[in-house]
């Protein structure tokens, strides 16, 4: 139980330690790329908008939003390329 319960620990950590490092990784990068960090909040700011309108855009609203969550999701994993990219080119 205790070896268990402390490998869950390890990998909670080591788990943590990964989401930190890519969330500091991803934030350098979008300061690299002010125009890519600048949509990304447009677009929050335009799925909040859409989803706190009281009609729905002539049908569209709902795919509107899920395509600009999809469009936020492609710009941090682009992103996240370029951060592995740069890291690869350190180790060298």
């Amino acid at each position: 139980m205790r070896k268990t319960l402390l490998g869950m620990c390890v990998l909670g950590t080591l788990a943590f330690a990964q989401v930190s490092f890519a969330q500091e990784t991803g934030k350098k990068e979008l300061r690299e790329h002010p125009r890519i960090a600048a949509a990304i909040r447009e677009l929050h700011g335009a799925i909040e908008y859409m989803e706190r309108a009281p009609h729905d855009f002539g049908g569209h609203k709902a795919q509107a939003i899920a395509d600009s969550r999809k469009a936020i999701e492609q710009l941090r994993l682009a992103m996240q390329y370029r951060a592995s990219q740069e890291n690869r080119k350190g180790k060298k």
